[in-house]
């Protein structure tokens, strides 16, 4: 079988597309996730690092409630290494996301956590927005940002086509 896709994020936003938005409600286990990757035509090493950041991402959920400094606090200005993975249009779409109130300071930082755990090298604006869903997907009485950032992709999709 020819492979399919290269890295980790393929794996992740495959899961994400296919499996978790189509049938949330599905209980899947990590191994027939695997089998099912596998036959797309995954490679174990990168179906065993995108399980790692699912996992990450759910150590993190608790960590990442809002707290009553959020609310106009200090603009957060990006480490080295966050420069380096996100290119300049995803770096101010995830200060304008902060800006609007779709994303908390606390979420903005999941945001830049899983960024840098995905180790892809440079993120655009559209792999952002997608790791942006997942995370929101993940945190709990997050659907009016999910849908909010979900509207504005598919909007932008149809006038681009």
């Amino acid at each position: 079988m020819r492979m399919m896709k290269e890295n980790i994020l393929d794996v992740l936003l495959y899961l994400f597309e296919n499996l978790m938005i189509e049938d949330p409600e599905a209980d899947q286990d990590r191994d027939s996730l695997q089998s099912t990757l596998l036959e797309v035509g995954f490679s174990p090493q990168e179906i065993s690092k995108a399980f790692d950041w699912l996992d990450g991402l759910a150590e993190l959920r608790p960590a990442c409630e809002p707290s009553p400094l959020d609310a106009g606090g200090p603009i957060r200005v990006l480490a080295p290494q966050e420069l380096e993975r996100l290119d300049v249009e995803a770096q101010g779409f995830l200060m304008f996301l902060e800006q609007q109130g779709v994303l908390s300071p606390a979420q903005r930082e999941l945001v830049l956590d899983r960024v840098i755990a995905l180790d892809v090298g440079e993120v655009d604006e559209h792999e952002l927005k997608w790791i942006i869903l997942m995370v929101l997907f993940n945190q709990p009485d997050q659907e009016a940002a999910y849908s909010w950032l979900e509207n504005l992709m598919f909007d932008q999709d149809e006038m681009v086509n």
